[in-house]
Parts: C-alpha cells; sequence; structure tokens
C-alpha cells in the first residue's frame, strides 16, 4: 500500500464527506493504492454515522472510535498502530490542511530519503494574539531545545515512514512534539515543506489556553526521558551528590566554627537548617536515582532500542 493517511477528528461531521472526496480525488489523479484512517477521538455529534457511511461508499476507508475523549495524542498513537502504507500521512479533519499538498510530502520523503516530512503553514489564518504568537514562541523554544530546524512543530499535516511510526509512542500532549519523538528514537533525517493553511469551513477549534502550559510541560517530560529514561542515576545521583555535598561542607563549618570558637550554639543559626534540608534532599534525589536504575535495568524494554535499530541478513 502506498499510503495510509491518518486523520483524528472530533465533531466534525460537517467537514468529513467535503474531505473525503477530496482525498479520494488526489489519491485517484496519482494512481495510489491508499487507506483512510479516521480515528473518532469520542465525538458526541454524528461523526461516526458520517464514517460508517463513507466506509459503505469507499472501502478504502476505515474508522477507530474511542468511548470518550482520550486526546489528538491518544488517536494519532492507534492511528500509527493501525497503518499500512510505506508512507503515513497525518492531517486534520477540520479542512483547514490540503490534500493537495500529500503528492508532493510522500515524494519529497521517497526522493529525498527523508524520515519524517513536517509542514509549514508559513501563511497562517489563524487569530494572531491567541493563535499565531505563541505558537512561535512554543516553536522558537522547541526548536533550541531540540536542535531540530523546523519553523512549526505544531502543524497536523505531516508525512512519515511506516518504520519511524511503528517505532514511537504518542501520549499526553506529545503530538505536538513527534519530530522530537522520531529524533530520539533515532530517526534524524527530518524534513520541512511550506504546506497551504486554510481558513477553518465548519466548526470550531476544540483546544484551549490549556494546551500551551500541557505542551510545554510535555516538552519537558520528552527531554528528561529521552536523556536520562535508561540512566536515571546520572541525573538524580549527580544533583543529590550535589547537594548532598553542600549540606555536608555546611556542617563541617558550622562544627568547626562551635569547637574552635565556642561563642554560640549551632541550632540558633540559620544556616544550620539549610544544612540539614540540603543533606535530606540530597539523600532523597540519591535514592530516587538509585531505585530508578533498579527500575529502569529490570523492565522489559530496556534494550528494546537496540532490536528495533539493529539490521541483519
Amino acid at each position: 500500500m502506498d499510503l495510509s493517511i491518518v486523520i483524528p477528528l472530533l465533531n466534525e461531521e460537517e467537514s468529513l464527506p467535503e474531505l473525503s472526496a477530496w482525498i479520494e480525488k488526489v489519491m485517484q489523479a496519482n494512481h495510489y493504492t491508499y487507506e483512510i484512517l479516521y480515528i473518532d477521538d469520542g465525538s458526541t455529534d454524528r461523526s461516526w454515522k458520517v464514517i460508517e457511511q463513507l466506509r459503505a461508499d469507499n472501502p478504502n476507508i476505515k474508522g477507530i472510535k474511542f468511548r470518550r475523549n482520550y486526546g489528538k495524542s491518544a488517536a494519532l498513537n492507534e492511528g500509527f498502530r493501525a497503518a499500512q502504507g510505506d508512507v503515513v500521512i497525518t492531517m486534520d479533519a477540520d479542512m483547514q490542511d490540503s490534500p493537495d499538498e500529500i503528492p508532493g510530502l510522500r515524494k519529497m520523503l521517497l526522493e529525498e530519503d527523508y524520515d519524517m516530512v513536517s509542514g509549514w503553514k508559513k501563511k497562517r489564518y489563524d487569530n494572531t494574539f491567541t493563535k499565531n504568537i505563541p505558537s512561535k514562541l512554543f516553536n522558537l523554544v522547541a526548536r533550541k531545545m531540540s536542535k531540530i530546524k523546523l519553523h512549526d512543530f505544531n502543524c497536523g499535516l505531516k508525512a512519515y515512514n511506516n518504520k519511524l511510526v511503528k517505532s514511537i509512542e504518542v501520549y499526553g500532549e506529545m503530538h505536538r512534539y513527534v519530530p522530537v519523538l522520531a529524533k530520539w528514537a533515532g530517526f534524524r533525517k527530518i524534513g520541512e515543506k511550506v504546506v497551504e493553511h486554510r481558513p477553518r469551513k465548519y466548526g470550531v477549534t476544540k483546544f484551549g489556553w490549556s494546551r500551551f502550559v500541557n505542551g510545554f510541560l510535555d516538552l519537558m517530560t520528552i527531554f528528561f526521558v529521552g536523556k536520562f529514561g535508561k540512566r536515571p542515576m546520572h541525573f538524580f545521583g549527580l544533583w543529590g551528590s550535589i547537594v548532598f555535598f553542600g549540606g555536608l561542607c555546611i556542617w563541617a563549618y558550622l562544627g568547626v566554627a562551635k569547637f574552635a570558637f565556642q561563642k554560640y550554639n549551632m541550632t540558633e543559626r540559620p544556616l544550620f537548617y539549610v544544612g540539614i534540608i540540603s543533606l535530606v534532599i540530597g539523600t532523597q534525589l540519591f535514592l530516587a536515582g538509585f531505585i530508578g536504575e533498579l527500575i529502569s535495568r529490570n523492565a522489559v524494554e530496556r534494550n528494546s532500542y537496540l532490536i528495533e535499530s539493529k539490521t541483519g541478513l
């Protein structure tokens, strides 16, 4: 199969028939073998009924329905698990992504041997204050921290090779940072293509202000797990040792001052309590790293990345 088109959705009954017809037109024009995977993320309107009707007319359309709303990341993860095409395309169901961009994304992925190609909505039709400015800020932070040169991490229109989507897990709010997940999984050839952004034709946006807070926290999670997930002692042990040593130095200083000069009671000085807290926190951090190492070394998937990365004959 040439293409799997994964489309997560929530209450998009109005746009689905038009979007399906547009995708089908592009597929037929380019003679692709394909499947369209609609992931209904707990819609409360007639979206699932519409998907069933579309499926009856076109066997290339498939659907997965969640019993409740789990979020876009969970929807993408299930779509990735089900995708069979050599190239996997993701796009939103709100008609703001153009299916006409699919051949260009696929061509760039295959001909230039990219693992992933991310769309860049260079010209946007969103509200400048509530979407454009915060989006640019988050993209700047993600670009600086990940060292991945993308302008639009959160663009829903992306192309992946099938091996990549089978090697990552998308959860929480991490659909915004799939390029970062791909990089940590060893897929480093990530490209970018300017794509058309269309004004919303049907419905309203499903994302509020909370996405900015959740997105930032998930970015921190990605970098911590990616860097220290297999070696937690390198983080907790290091900082635990530093804090503990600092507390030890404070106590040594107070002890020398007490016995050398004997002019004051140690417990009357604020520095005494700083030293105690430092010793306790340092010990706790070190133990957290030690427990983390025990869990990591006994985890079934500890060396799974070796199995996924090696090549045999």
